[in-house]
Formats: C-alpha cells, sequence, structure tokens
C-alpha cells in the first residue's frame, strides 16, 4: 500500500507572526520539516528510523498569500517519483481556508546512516511504501 502523501493542519500563533503580520518565511520552513517528520514518522517502520536520518540539500520555495495569527492552513507533502542515490524529493502545498495554494515548495532530503552519518543509497525497501501506486494497479 502506497502513502505517497501526507497531510496535517497549522494554525498561524502569535509566535510565528513576522513584523508584516504574517507568518514568517522561516515558519513555513519549519511546518514543511514537521510534515515530513510525521509523514516519515507515520509510514516508516521503527527499524528504518532507527536506522536512517534525513537531512535537507535544497529548498525551492514559491509564496503565493499568506495567512495572519488565528488563521490556518492544510499543510500536503507528497513524493511523486523514486529516490535517486541518496536523495529523495518532496513536494510541498499549504492551501488556505478558501482552498487556494499559497505556499508550494520543493525540497531535496538525502538520507544518511544514524550511526555512520554518511550519505547513503536509499534502500528498495525503505523507498516502497512512500512511492505512489501506478495507475491501472
Amino acid at each position: 500500500m502506497s502513502h505517497s502523501s501526507h497531510r496535517l493542519r497549522f494554525t498561524a500563533e502569535p509566535r510565528h507572526i513576522d513584523v508584516n503580520g504574517h507568518v514568517n518565511n522561516a515558519v513555513w520552513v519549519q511546518w514543511m520539516e514537521d510534515l515530513s517528520t510525521a509523514h516519515w514518522e507515520a509510514v516508516a517502520p521503527a527499524e528504518h528510523q532507527q536506522r536512517y536520518a534525513w537531512l535537507v540539500t535544497r529548498h525551492e520555495i514559491d509564496y503565493r498569500g499568506n495567512i495572519r495569527e488565528g488563521e490556518s492552513v492544510e499543510g500536503v507533502t507528497e513524493i511523486r517519483e523514486g529516490p535517486r542515490g541518496p536523495q529523495f524529493t518532496r513536494h510541498y502545498s499549504f492551501r488556505n481556508e478558501a482552498g487556494k495554494a499559497i505556499v508550494t515548495a520543493r525540497t531535496r532530503w538525502a538520507m544518511i546512516d544514524r550511526e555512520t552519518l554518511r550519505l547513503t543509497r536509499v534502500p528498495a525497501e525503505v523507498a516502497a511504501p512512500f512511492l505512489p501506486v501506478a495507475s491501472g494497479e
């Protein structure tokens, strides 16, 4: 069974708000990490979580809107394609209450072996539960 996407709801708290009165850009990045971590913890078996960790190698973020204190967004992360060596790409979309995508992003994550702290190729058994199911299956 594929679990290629994961959703969480985020609500802007006073600590998230910048001088412009809306969610700070750094908070959006933190929410992406929270969403990715929740997805990994929800899907990956305990032995994979104990053996491997992830680090970011690249963020690409498009800001098309924002929210203010007390407002919420639904964040979705999805994995659309398999890994390349040690790297997996995640896609993100944060939609406001009206359903408009106000922040979208693509982040490249690299897998490291917790014991050696070295990059390691993503094993097929680690990737499999996160990959989208091909149409027609």
